[in-house]
């Protein structure tokens, strides 16, 4: 399994995704779920997968396939985030359809869905969810952030926090709160974390960083975040009706 959240903010966008793949307990590996496609002064593009490796694997080639192809939308000539996300959500249908009945064959999940944000010059920066049928749904400001792969765990510390005016700052410490939450619930999510932030206008990465076991900061993110939970609970009064 994994997990990805993608943020769209006024001051710009959050991305972040752990490295984790498993098929059982004695078979785990490391694969970037994270793939960043840019172009200085023109568009920044960040796509993130969950679900089966294969099928993310074959539809990101199929997406990457289409530069050969000028006639066609691809990913370094479309004119809107809206046509990335419906290009990516093609390249899906095309893996299910061709590999979907030897799944169905070997009672193998082939389920998978993707993030994909990022800005195009002339359009603002923008955000979509693809489902595993290759539909999407768009982020809205009610809706600031998208979560994929194991999203329970993170999802209560990004609503109480991560609003549209949330600073970019605020924004990355809410998100690796999230994931200590959910590694922390969950094994089958692991670090390393890849983390990119995306400043709103700039058509340039403002950070990208991949995150280890033993970074300071998210140590420190985990002691301090842990300690402080404790700390509030026992700070709580005991209920009046006991």
């Amino acid at each position: 399994m994994t997990y990805c959240v993608g943020m769209l903010l006024d001051a710009g966008m959050i991305f972040a995704s752990d490295s984790r793949t498993n098929a059982g307990v004695d078979n785990i590996a490391r694969f970037s779920k994270m793939k960043v496609y840019h172009q200085d002064g023109d568009r920044t593009i960040v796509v993130m997968s969950a679900g089966n490796l294969s099928v993310t694997q074959n539809a990101l080639s199929i997406l990457e396939l289409r530069e050969r192809n000028a006639l066609v939308p691809t990913l370094f000539n479309a004119i809107s985030m809206f046509d990335i996300a419906t290009i990516l959500g093609e390249s899906l249908r095309d893996v299910r359809r061709r590999d979907g009945p030897a799944f169905a064959a070997g009672n193998i999940d082939a389920s998978a869905s993707f993030i994909v944000g990022g800005q195009i010059q002339g359009e603002r920066p923008r955000l979509f969810l693809v489902y595993s049928e290759g539909n999407f749904i768009e982020a809205t400001g009610d809706t600031p952030y998208f979560q994929i792969g194991e999203i329970k765990y993170g999802k209560p510390i990004l609503d109480r926090v991560v609003k549209r005016h949330t600073p970019l700052v605020d924004a990355a410490k809410c998100t690796l709160v999230s994931f200590d939450s959910t590694m922390r619930s969950n094994l089958s999510v692991g670090m390393p974390i890849d983390l990119l932030m995306y400043e709103t206008d700039s058509y340039a990465i403002k950070l990208q960083k991949r995150i280890e076991d033993n970074d300071e900061y998210f140590q420190m993110i985990h002691n301090t975040w842990g300690d402080g939970l404790r700390e509030v609970f026992r700070r709580l009064p005991d209920p009046t009706w006991v």
